[in-house]
């Protein structure tokens, strides 16, 4: 008769096959915490205590990564022996609490992790946890992979370099692709390089930072909304639109002077309200 642990590593040779077959990249990693911590820099910590948490936001390990996949199926066989123990120590379930870190959504798992493995396999929705809470800039969702701490690091980096983090450190940015974040600095040391000529002095980067966000990004962000900017650059950010208008109005500078920015809006809305152009966007024709 099969046990658990022999349909877990089935499971695993068959999502294994199919990944060989599709030519799809192993997506399916354990988080490290390392990895998380080192990113994000969380600036606070604090034990919570005891509590039941829910077994699919379990998504990272401290030191696991080889033994088990992000679905907490087995990577290797001998793994199988410990499996075994437990589930003939425990038959009900009733494991000891097992050591965890949460980040935002996603906890990371310290010690239990065949406990979790097997609760997967029985079909638990939550286990008993000891839980130590790390407290970052960024909220790291249940789903959190690997791209999402890379956003969570560039978004820290563009708020410490640009000095928004000092001026303005409720500011949510947020990109469909982590370079946006080093372009967006640039825009802002740009901005910072005009304002200091203009007032012949150097200047604090969160002054820089507060001037950029009050008079360049917080009125481009309006603009679009009020233009109805929903059709173009289909599942872009707002920011992703930002950078776009301001790239936009860099090109015209040569030929055109300074281009307002209400004006590109104002015509890319237009644009992308045309059938055509709205199809190529992926939108539908009206």
């Amino acid at each position: 008769m099969a046990t658990h642990f022999d349909r877990a590593r089935r499971q695993n040779a068959y999502r294994r096959l199919a990944r060989v077959v599709s030519g799809r990249v192993d997506d399916r990693t354990l988080l490290p915490l390392d990895e998380a911590t080192r990113r994000l820099r969380p600036f606070n910590r604090r034990y919570v205590g005891l509590r039941p948490i829910p077994i699919r936001q379990i998504v990272g390990t401290e030191s696991r990564g080889r033994d088990f996949d992000r679905d907490f199926l087995p990577r290797r066989p001998d793994v199988g022996r410990r499996w075994r123990q437990l589930e003939r120590a425990f038959p009900d379930g009733g494991f000891p609490p097992i050591v965890v870190y949460q980040l935002g959504d996603a906890y990371f798992v310290v010690d239990g992790h065949h406990r979790v493995a097997i609760a997967r396999q029985r079909g638990m929705e939550t286990i008993d946890a000891e839980v130590t809470e790390l407290t970052a800039r960024w909220h790291l969702p249940a789903e959190a992979d690997v791209v999402e701490l890379i956003h969570a690091e560039q978004e820290r980096v563009f708020m410490e370099e640009s000095g928004l983090a000092q001026s303005r450190p409720e500011a949510r940015i947020r990109f469909s692709r982590p370079v946006g974040y080093l372009e967006l600095l640039e825009n802002v040391q740009i901005h910072g390089y005009h304002l200091m000529l203009q007032a012949g002095d150097v200047l604090q980067r969160s002054e820089i930072a507060e001037d950029w966000y009050e008079h360049v990004y917080l009125p481009t962000v309006d603009a679009i909304r009020i233009a109805d900017f929903e059709g173009f650059c289909a599942g872009a950010t707002y920011p992703d639109r930002f950078l776009w208008v301001h790239e936009r109005r860099r090109e015209l500078l040569p030929e055109h002077g300074s281009v307002e920015v209400d004006a590109i809006v104002r015509e890319a809305a237009r644009e992308a309200r045309k059938p055509t152009i709205r199809r190529l966007l992926g939108g539908q024709a009206a």
